[in-house]
């Protein structure tokens, strides 16, 4: 079976996947498959770097995830403009991922680690959709203290995304992680455990 896991920034949906990879499941970060589709010299790159300017190039010749973050999370016409490039060649890139993982003789179940698969039109990939929630105070505590994000920074990221409620509607699976680890982990074996009966 192929999981999409998603949630909202700050949700703990890294966590979970590393919980679900720890119960054997194939764990596909789609973040880092995003960073691997706009490394240097690639295609995703150059149409980066030609939609948004030479300045969202890193002085290592990366692209500056926080430069353009600050580009498309104040205009939702510029985020579209990033999406439009992105989404097709990490799309892509998860396909070949998984019939690579496959045709190596891997019988178990896949996880794609997703934050934005429902506003990416991707719950088509995957066999359940698992959404991972959190308290609105403990988002913020968490991208505080582990992002160093501002109260600007959050405020934009959270309005650009889904709200919980939404994602709730389309949820196979809701993992609320209310709690501390220890509770949470027990919501995610519980989940799994549905998978193996």
């Amino acid at each position: 079976m192929i999981i999409g896991l998603t949630g909202g920034i700050g949700s703990g949906k890294s966590v979970v996947g590393r919980m679900l990879a720890d119960l054997g499941a194939h764990v596909i970060d789609t973040d880092k498959v995003g960073h691997r589709v706009y490394a240097p010299g690639s295609e995703g790159f150059a149409r980066l770097v030609e939609t948004f300017g030479s300045a969202i190039v890193a002085p290592d010749g990366t692209i500056d995830r926080k430069k353009l973050g600050a580009i498309v999370f104040a205009d939702a016409g510029r985020r579209a403009a990033l999406n439009a490039i992105v989404h097709p060649l990490i799309f892509g890139e998860i396909m070949r991922e998984i019939a690579e993982r496959r045709n190596a003789g891997f019988t178990g179940h896949i996880v794609l680690e997703a934050p934005i698969l429902l506003e990416a039109k991707g719950t088509g990939l995957v066999d359940q959709l698992w959404v991972v929630v959190a308290p609105p105070a403990a988002v913020r505590s968490r991208l505080v203290s582990d992002r160093s994000m501002t109260r600007a920074e959050i405020d934009a990221r959270v309005a650009a995304q889904l709200d919980d409620a939404e994602r709730r509607r389309h949820a196979d699976v809701v993992i609320e992680n209310d709690g501390d680890l220890a509770s949470l982990r027990k919501v995610v074996e519980a989940a799994w455990k549905t998978l193996l009966d």
